[in-house]
């Protein structure tokens, strides 16, 4: 089963990622751990994720990766911060993966469905760091053909300082455009050729909090932690493809060796 929204999900954790690792570090790798992410999956009869996840942070002068998102540093300066970035969008599901009796109860035979893909985004990420927090907003879309469609973005978190460790709450809101949710929650035209009845959710609004934390173990171990929460809207739980359910948990954990 593939991880559903990961990199949507692991945005506040690219935040607690880069703040915990000091901005005057020398340039070169940061830290290097794994982790672990789960999250119920939005679509009919499919089980949950649990996925590894690979906590690479490496900062040059220019170029970057935290996570699963690299790219290169465009403008840095007062607070202000513009990204060149590339990710993987890791929504897509194999049509194995549903549910045949849940699909079944939606009016739809899993034999006549196609695979979701997984797609590559390259975009735009600008930042403003201050002292009333960090506010992201980020555009992207997809480059490897999966659904051609893009998302927007923005996301606010304020670190909360309690004696060696530190909480992010954050706010997150992704605006998902008509390609992008038409092809991961609606039918497409090969099914509908076949007989499946046509569902196009058209585009939707995301919005989703979250709560990390980041607490250093000794001098070189980082402990990441966080859960998130995702809220759906109708026109993508109102699919025949999903479970119907609007709420969506997530939770990841990861440790990491932090370099000089």
């Amino acid at each position: 089963m593939k991880p559903i929204h990961l990199v949507l999900s692991l945005a506040p954790a690219a935040l607690m990622l880069s703040s915990a690792v000091q901005a005057d570090s020398e340039p070169g790798l940061q830290s290097l751990g794994l982790g672990l992410s789960y999250s119920p999956s939005p679509y009919a009869g499919a089980d949950g994720s649990l996925s590894p996840l690979p906590l690479i942070h490496y900062e040059g002068e220019r170029l970057f990766w935290r996570g699963l998102t690299g790219g290169v540093h465009l403008i840095e300066r007062d607070g202000f911060g513009l990204d060149a970035i590339i990710s993987g969008r890791f929504d897509g599901i194999d049509a194995d993966d549903f549910g045949r009796d849940e699909l079944a109860e939606n009016g739809i035979d899993r034999d006549l469905l196609e695979d979701r893909d997984d797609g590559v985004d390259l975009g735009l990420r600008a930042t403003w760091t201050g002292a009333a927090g960090e506010l992201q907003a980020t555009a992207r879309g997809d480059v490897s053909g999966a659904s051609d469609g893009y998302e927007l973005a923005l996301e606010y978190g304020y670190p909360l300082h309690m004696a060696d460790a530190t909480l992010m709450p954050s706010l997150t809101v992704s605006y998902l455009s008509d390609k992008l949710a038409d092809y991961y929650y609606g039918t497409l035209k090969e099914e509908e050729a076949r007989g499946v009845s046509r569902y196009r959710p058209g585009s939707a609004v995301v919005p989703g909090v979250a709560l990390g934390l980041s607490k250093p173990l000794g001098e070189r171990w980082l402990l990441n932690a966080e859960a998130s929460y995702q809220r759906l809207p109708g026109r993508i739980t109102d699919s025949p493809l999903t479970e119907g359910d609007s709420g969506r948990v997530g939770v990841r954990v990861g440790l990491s060796w932090v370099f000089d």
